[in-house]
């Protein structure tokens, strides 16, 4: 039997599994998806705010502020990216001035650090692109960026490491509390028991809790959120995360620069009943465009190499709903992990684990809490890359040519603690197939690849999720 188990491996389930890591408790962590952080942690703005939009005294406040301090506290544990760029808010008239000084009186109070109202002018020798009509801006300077699913990657990696078990495509079909603990019954039709469960399921957070109570004090409402990516070689053409001032839908659309120098511009705030519709529109992207020429001018959308859509978890509740249930003690919901999630993540984990659940047992002596960083091959120096190609020649094998990733890499991909032997899966570890091309050059190479490494046949890969296969039947025949 299991002390713990928690539902969902997106950013809020593996930083749970991570901290839960540091007792002495059997944990285990169920997916349904063939991949971890596959739903809102792969297709969000990948900003770690500043903590200046949520509500005065809200956990959202309270634990977005913990959360982008917590950030330097894992990149120096887990080496993961972190992109120091700074944010500006920006207003174009006295109106939204006066909108632009209530924001700052709520970071104040929020507890944002440093933060300064700019003129326009000042403003536009730091981004000598942002919009002519900006008349004041809100400076951010610890708004950050990261990169949502290799924080997801390293805190599971780090879990395992230090005894969690995590098990992929195992969808939780049903729950039930059978005398002093929970059963929990899986797609396999297989039956796990536990004396606690976590539900971090993200859009089905509800769902996992109708299993077991009657009255959900959340409904989970879907918001659809589209994106443009725009090529690398526009770094350099913004520093800073621009924002508009945010409205009851959200932050709005923003112009994000990336830790591998993409922009993303995005998102729209669009509600729907689907929970899985992830469809871009032609609506959507004009929406983008108008309403991005407010931030900047002369945005390169040429530069476009793919949209995106991804869905937000939005709740009737108004907050993180982050507690106990009232019915089901030993049954915690962390639901309603919208803007700012990504942000809080490491701080809602503590927050669960330190003030909700409050184990009654001591922390581990022999808790590791690091991870070794992953070095791109590419940005290794002329003599240093030629010592690994004469270790391993298939280092001299550049597979994907937009992004420079190499054979070796693509294998380190499959075979890593947390490995996948699908293509996105693969373009997630090692970005083969994230640069101009989008995988148009490398995807069949890798497919080869995935198919030698785990001996399957070519039509047994599939893309992403099961049953996704890139190719059905052979065509040719000698």
């Amino acid at each position: 039997m299991y002390d713990f188990i928690i539902i969902g491996a997106g950013i809020i389930g593996t930083n749970i599994a991570r901290e839960l890591s540091k007792y002495p408790f059997k944990t285990l962590v169920l997916e349904k998806e063939n991949d971890v952080a596959n739903h809102q942690t792969v297709a969000n703005s990948a900003i770690v705010h500043a903590g200046h939009d949520p509500i005065e005294g809200s956990l959202k406040a309270i634990l977005c502020v913990k959360g982008n301090a917590l950030y330097e506290e894992l990149e120096h544990e887990l080496s993961i990216p972190l992109l120091r760029t700074g944010a500006f808010v920006l207003a174009h008239n006295d109106e939204e001035e006066q909108m632009l000084r209530d924001l700052k009186v709520r970071a104040d109070h929020n507890g944002v650090p440093t933060s300064t109202i700019l003129d326009g002018h000042t403003a536009r020798k730091l981004e000598p692109n942002m919009s002519d009509s900006v008349t004041q801006v809100l400076s951010l300077p610890t708004t950050k960026v990261t990169y949502p699913w290799e924080v997801a990657f390293a805190c599971l990696e780090n879990a395992m490491k230090n005894g969690v078990e995590f098990r992929k495509n195992q969808e939780v079909t049903n729950i039930k509390w059978v005398k002093d603990r929970f059963v929990v019954e899986t797609n396999f039709k297989e039956t796990i028991e536990t004396k606690h469960v976590i539900s971090a399921s993200g859009i089905f957070s509800d769902q996992i809790a109708h299993m077991l109570e009657k009255d959900v004090p959340y409904t989970i409402k879907p918001r659809r959120g589209e994106y443009y990516v725009l090529d690398r070689r526009v770094k350099g053409y913004l520093e800073r995360v621009l924002y508009p001032l945010p409205t009851s839908k959200g932050k709005g659309v923003l112009l994000v620069p990336q830790v591998h120098g993409n922009i993303l511009v995005g998102p729209t705030s669009v509600d729907q009943l689907d929970k899985v519709r992830t469809t871009t529109t032609p609506d959507g992207m004009k929406q983008i465009k108008e309403d991005a020429a407010r931030l900047a001018k002369n945005i390169p959308f040429d530069k476009t190499i793919r949209t995106f859509a991804g869905i937000r978890a939005g709740s009737t509740y108004k907050d993180f709903f982050i507690q106990e249930s009232k019915e089901f003690k030993g049954f915690y919901h962390v639901a309603g992990i919208d803007s700012p999630g990504l942000t809080a993540a490491p701080a809602i984990a503590r927050y669960l684990v330190d003030e909700v659940i409050q184990p009654n047992v001591e922390k581990k002596e022999n808790f590791d809490p690091f991870r070794e960083e992953k070095i791109f091959f590419y940005t290794l120096s002329e003599d240093e890359q030629k010592k690994k190609i004469k270790e391993n020649p298939l280092y001299g094998n550049i597979v994907c040519k937009c992004e420079k990733i190499t054979e070796v890499e693509i294998m380190e991909a499959i075979h890593s603690p947390l490995g996948s032997d699908t293509i996105k899966g693969i373009k997630k570890r090692a970005r083969a197939g994230s640069g101009l091309c989008q995988g148009g050059y490398c995807e069949n190479t890798v497919l080869k690849i995935i198919a030698r490494e785990t001996g399957q046949s070519l039509d047994q890969i599939n893309y992403y999720g099961k049953d996704t296969p890139i190719l059905l039947k052979e065509t040719k025949v000698k």
